[in-house]
């Protein structure tokens, strides 16, 4: 080999090699602290960037973005003396390279230390209701202590969060059973809630209920009492247009009695007192119509209203009376007798009266 060309060979070498030692190219969200002689000189951005060589070496690499920390379970004890695990989640971002790299050994271990004595001195002071519901006051009172700590560390805490808090299995077994009492009282309320409502709900129906029946009740009572009283004073109307005396009125009242005792319900029935002055009244003004020729007759039907009068009188003292006893018998065949003999004397009467208007024509003539 030509002696001339190790040299070069050499000294490209060494180029090379200062070159390589010169350049560093630093990633993006990357911070490289830089010491020179074992002094910190500065530190690098992403880039490009030359150092000197031999002089100058990189101490440590940070990465600037935020970054996540969890803890393992540490046992705090509470204000009612309960021991609880409680492991929490670190958001945190590096601001000054330089101050994480020379301020704090190992950083994460004294955040993690830090987060520690924290949470007992926050949780020494509550109990364990109180902690279990008490999560975001928790966690402000742990991130300002830790960022007011890590601040000259070159580190800003952005959030911290409780993961878990774990109490004791006979603790956890109690809340259990208190929360299922909680469920059966709360299930038992709205249970008989739910009762009392349909009951109060059922209770108004029926009452709307009776309400309406009885309004429906008392409207039908008044439409039936405006229908008799209408029927009432239409035949009330009637009979005074038609200017019906009380000879009418006793033959209707006659002919009506015998419907008395017609319904099968009927156990005893009463013979009206009135009976006697009824037969009287109709007998006495069909006999005032046929005059003198008609006196026998008249003096025959007085005789049989005598005897039903006789018969009517004995009678007061015991109105009501069997239907299948031989009184009843008698005074269904006095009833009977009665109507037949009112129908002769109506038949009497009407033959008299045209046998008079005959004989009285001629003359008028």
């Amino acid at each position: 080999m030509d002696p001339v060309v190790i040299p070069i060979l050499v000294a490209a070498l060494v180029v090379v090699f200062l070159v390589a030692a010169t350049v560093r190219i630093v990633p993006q969200a990357r911070r490289y602290n830089i010491e020179r002689f074992g002094r910190y000189r500065r530190t690098l951005q992403p880039g490009l960037n030359f150092v000197l060589p031999v002089a100058d070496r990189v101490n440590t690499k940070l990465d600037v973005r935020e970054q996540v920390y969890s803890s393992d379970p540490k046992p705090v004890i509470t204000e009612d003396n309960l021991v609880v695990n409680i492991d929490t989640v670190l958001y945190y971002q590096i601001t000054d390279p330089r101050a994480a790299a020379y301020e704090v050994a190992d950083y994460l271990q004294a955040i993690d230390q830090l987060t520690v004595t924290t949470l007992r001195n926050v949780i020494g002071s509550m109990d364990l209701e109180g902690t279990l519901t008490s999560r975001e006051e928790i966690n402000a009172r742990l991130r300002a202590v830790l960022d007011d700590a890590t601040g000259k560390w070159g580190i800003r805490v952005n959030r911290v969060e409780i993961k878990a808090i774990d109490p004791p299995n006979t603790i956890k077994e109690a809340m259990e059973k208190q929360m299922r009492a909680e469920r059966d009282k709360r299930a038992a309320i709205l249970h008989a809630e739910g009762e009392r409502q349909a009951k109060i709900l059922t209770a108004e129906g029926t009452k709307q209920k009776d309400i309406l029946e009885a309004q429906g009740t008392q409207q039908a009572m008044i439409l039936r009492a405006d229908g008799e009283s209408k029927a009432v004073e239409l035949v009330f109307q009637a009979v005074h247009r038609n200017n019906a005396d009380a000879k009418v009125l006793a033959y209707k009242y006659l002919e009506t009695l015998p419907h008395l005792a017609q319904s099968d319900n009927n156990t005893f029935w009463v013979i009206p007192g009135e009976l006697t002055e009824a037969i009287r009244t109709v007998t006495t003004a069909f006999g005032d119509q046929s005059g003198g020729a008609g006196l026998p007759a008249t003096a025959e039907r007085e005789d049989a209203a005598a005897d039903i009068a006789d018969s009517d009188k004995d009678s007061v003292g015991a109105p009501e009376i069997e239907p299948n006893s031989p009184l009843a018998l008698d005074a269904v065949a006095a009833a009977d007798e009665a109507a037949k003999q009112a129908a002769a004397a109506v038949s009497d009467a009407k033959a008299e009266a045209e046998a008079a208007g005959e004989t009285r024509l001629p003359g008028r003539r």
